[in-house]
């Protein structure tokens, strides 16, 4: 609502309310009314942020993630977070992944994923890196991060170590806006409903993508599939908001269904989850920072770059059970 149209509904209305309660409506009139900050902070402090879409991302300023931040400063972040869903960061330095994992601590404890663990120092750091002939990226379809755990991660952390002058942004989708749109009958239907999650197309003998990509992952005769079920619209435990929990890459079928009774559903679901008016794209620079709620957001690395070397180091978060 716009102040010219709350006085407008004032002064048609004013003589027929009580001499107080006009006087009341007045002074609300002298105040911006904020519908899309409901139930999060209305006020930040120590952070400035400016949204990417009216959907979903914003970018936040005045903060130095790279050095020791107070509670104030983390407390701002991670609400806006909660509020905008992916929120990102210019001109940071968190080369070191000293640096890289303190940030990522503030938010929870790290996680170690089963499929880029490949025996190194520091199997919580994952490098992302695309190279010159690249046939395949990673992450170059919609999906939310590593849903086939038991417990998702409950966020992500992305730094760019070098990117291509042109390409490579990458797309984030509101999954609060995809339940939210759908019909009341459809809804009431998926509330029932479970999906299976793995990551056979993802790692393990059969994906076939470490000769097609420079980035790697676990192909070898010893990988054991991960698999787990989850609801498909889930409850987010901070925000108590409801949102759309698949995705083309993990989901196989709804449990207790085949594949080929899921699929038209599923399709549906994907596309849905994914309209352009549900997401936001953000252009990486080196030294950008992205960090999104894996809870409710679903994301897609475009690989529209094939001459230039792309390399991005990732940390995430352990999360907790979906329902």
């Amino acid at each position: 609502m716009t102040r010219r149209l709350f006085w407008q509904i004032i002064e048609k209305s004013s003589h027929q309310l009580p001499l107080f309660y006009g006087k009341i409506l007045l002074l609300l009139a002298e105040f911006p009314i904020d519908y899309r900050a409901k139930g999060v902070m209305k006020k930040y402090e120590e952070i400035t942020l400016k949204p990417l879409s009216s959907a979903i991302g914003a970018e936040i300023g005045n903060v130095d993630i790279s050095e020791e931040l107070p509670e104030k400063v983390v407390g701002e972040i991670r609400q806006a977070l909660l509020e905008y869903l992916v929120v990102f960061f210019r001109d940071q330095d968190l080369s070191d992944p000293k640096r890289h994992r303190r940030f990522t601590k503030y938010f929870g404890d790290l996680f170690i994923h089963p499929n880029f663990n490949l025996g190194q120092s520091n199997p919580e750091m994952v490098y992302l890196t695309r190279k010159p002939g690249d046939t395949a990226a990673a992450g170059e379809r919609w999906h939310a991060d590593t849903t086939m755990m038991k417990n998702p991660p409950m966020g992500a952390i992305l730094y760019a170590l070098e990117v291509p002058d042109w390409g490579g942004d990458t797309l984030f989708a509101n999954q609060y806006m995809a339940f939210e749109n759908l019909s009341k009958g459809m809804k009431k239907f998926l509330m029932k409903l479970k999906a299976v999650h793995n990551d056979s197309r993802v790692a393990g003998p059969g994906a076939g993508l470490n000769s097609r990509r420079a980035t790697k992952v676990r192909e070898d005769e010893n990988w054991t599939l991960t698999e787990n079920a989850h609801p498909v619209v889930r409850t987010h435990p901070e925000t108590k908001k409801r949102s759309l929990f698949v995705n083309c890459i993990y989901v196989h079928h709804f449990e207790g269904m085949s594949v080929e009774e899921s699929q038209d559903l599923l399709q549906f679901l994907y596309t849905e989850s994914t309209r352009p008016e549900y997401s936001c794209r953000f252009r990486w620079k080196n030294n950008s920072v992205a960090f999104w709620d894996n809870r409710c957001v679903q994301h897609l690395a475009i690989h529209d770059n094939h001459f230039s070397t792309r390399r991005m180091q990732r940390t995430q978060i352990i999360g907790d059970t979906v329902i």
